[in-house]
């Protein structure tokens, strides 16, 4: 396993939900990142959605010293190196590229790669990946797809994002080939526009409380 993979764990590993967020200013991602971190979710995925979502980032590196800032929706290697400028942790992109993976080889920052049929993962696989992003993970099958998975590719652990929901987060978590999943329900984007961050902290700690049975 290998250096990257032992950093990209540790971040993983801390939460069983990842926030997926899309923010439309700094000021707002700063306030949203201290709302989920003091609801026992650090790590937070700014995706690449927004104009702000670059500046959110930077600030959120900046001045929330508590949140573990990683960037998502990554299409290319100029927005990995954006991302990786702006104080990203971690970087997550819904699929592969071999221009992606080749920005990856040479930055320390760990990335989250997206992958979901039987040959992307073997392509994953040889590269050195064995921890991936599964998404849109309702649309490509869910909870029984990642199940046929299992057995076939016993070292892959997965994010699944996409469709998860505080309905099958439970049944997601479950399996044994899940190491925790990317979820927007603990940040509404309504609740981020009218500021009910003390709301957002509440669904963040019921979260963070869900484990794996």
């Amino acid at each position: 396993m290998t250096q990257k993979t032992h950093a990209l764990l540790e971040i993983l590993e801390v939460q069983p939900v990842m926030p997926v967020v899309a923010v439309e200013s700094a000021a707002d991602g700063v306030k949203l990142a201290r709302a989920l971190a003091a609801g026992g979710l650090p790590a937070i995925e700014v995706t690449l959605r927004t104009p702000a979502a670059l500046d959110a980032i930077r600030a959120i590196s900046a001045e929330v010293p508590e949140a573990i800032c990683g960037a998502g929706t990554i299409l290319t290697p100029r927005q990995f190196d954006e991302a990786v400028e702006a104080g990203s942790r971690f970087i997550v992109s819904p699929g592969t590229t071999h221009e992606v993976l080749d920005a990856a080889k040479s930055s320390d920052v760990p990335l989250l790669p997206g992958a979901a049929t039987p040959s992307e993962l073997m392509a994953m696989i040889e590269e050195g990946y064995e921890i991936l992003k599964f998404f849109p993970a309702e649309q490509l099958g869910g909870i029984p797809y990642l199940k046929s998975l299992a057995p076939v590719f016993p070292k892959i652990r997965f994010c699944p994002t996409g469709g998860v929901s505080p309905s099958n987060v439970g049944d997601y978590l479950a399996l044994p080939n899940v190491i925790c999943v990317g979820g927007s329900w603990v940040a509404p984007k309504d609740m981020v526009a009218e500021g009910r961050f003390d709301t957002i902290t509440q669904l963040a700690r019921e979260a963070s409380a869900l484990r794996a049975r």
